[in-house]
């Protein structure tokens, strides 16, 4: 495939960021076509494509603002979409409702352990890290026997929140005895969880160029020894190192944008989480070594994009979880 955007593609994301350099208020991102970018005609959007999701959320990525695309609208409308709710993800892609998605569960890790019960229609269970429930109008709560839909406000749901390092927020939410409808089978999770983790190393590859490009600046600017710490073969040694990790990476997510709808989809999945992840780590370690103290002041850009691609490293499963799934479908 083609490592490149269509016109349209380009407009949207030229119009997104200077939307983001202003504020990265939800209403304003609606208004402007993202959530509809995110979900394909058949659902009420204009996109859904894997380069649409590439370009939405590396745009998002670079400006390291905090939105509810990824969860309320690529994954919750994702889901809703595929169960046929497409009212429902057609609100939600314009922010008319906001979706949180509640998976994992106290003690798991990327094992996809699933304890939450249905009796009828009441749930019972706990949910742990379900991003932006605070604010969420609905739940798209997985239990033993399937998705249900659940109202936010319901009683016997309880939220307690509390802020991730990439500047969300999740929430532990307890359902005891809560009204849900079926939406649907577990499976329905598949395209959607796979475009939610393209969006996430999309979102980490924009992250890092923005991180690279600070650190150019910087060693361009700081002086030692009366002249640029830049101009030291050192640095330049590992700043090279540190382009050629991030451009493996752009390619990686790229291929992963034109696998997102083949039959080979998890494959790619798990190598470019594995990948993505592992260069993330990287690039925020390396880009604040290479400025030093300033690299670690809460009031320096570079700070919270470190963090950010800390946390990237372990949504949706870290670098080993994926390296080991792709390992077992190669082999398999």
């Amino acid at each position: 495939m083609e490592f490149g955007f269509t016109d349209e593609q380009t407009m949207l994301g030229e119009s997104l960021a200077g939307t983001l350099e202003r504020s990265s208020d939800p209403d304003a991102l609606m208004e402007l076509g993202a959530g509809a970018a995110l979900l394909s005609e058949d659902h009420g959007g204009f996109g859904g494509t894997g380069p649409d999701i590439l370009m939405v959320f590396r745009t998002v990525g670079r400006a390291a603002a905090v939105t509810p695309l990824l969860d309320s609208v690529l994954l919750g409308a994702g889901i809703l979409a595929a169960a046929g709710e497409t009212d429902l993800a057609e609100q939600a892609a314009s922010g008319g409702i906001r979706i949180a998605v509640a998976l994992d569960e106290p003690g798991q890790r990327f094992d996809g352990t699933v304890a939450t019960r249905a009796e009828g229609d009441r749930l019972t269970g706990e949910k742990s890290l379900v991003v932006g429930a605070d604010s969420a109008t609905h739940l798209i709560v997985r239990a033993t026997d399937g998705l249900y839909l659940v109202d936010a406000t319901a009683e016997g749901l309880t939220r307690r929140s509390y802020p991730l390092m990439d500047g969300g927020r999740a929430s532990e939410v307890s359902l005891t005895d809560v009204p849900g409808r079926r939406i649907g089978d577990a499976d329905l999770l598949d395209r959607p969880i796979a475009a939610a983790i393209l969006a996430v190393c999309a979102d980490a590859l924009g992250v890092m160029e923005r991180a690279v490009e600070l650190t150019t600046e910087y060693l361009k600017t700081r002086k030692q020894f009366g002249r640029p710490i830049g101009s030291f073969q050192a640095l330049q040694h590992r700043m090279a190192d540190l382009v050629t990790e991030v451009e493996q990476a752009r390619s990686a997510v790229w291929n992963l944008a034109g696998a997102l709808d083949t039959p080979d989809r998890d494959r790619h999945v798990a190598a470019t989480k594995s990948l993505v992840g592992r260069v993330a780590c990287y690039v925020a370690e390396e880009t604040i070594q290479l400025h030093g103290g300033i690299g670690m002041t809460e009031e320096y850009e570079l700070a919270p994009l470190a963090r950010r691609l800390l946390a990237a490293d372990t949504r949706f499963g870290d670098c080993d979880h994926h390296l080991g799934r792709f390992v077992e479908m190669s082999a398999a």
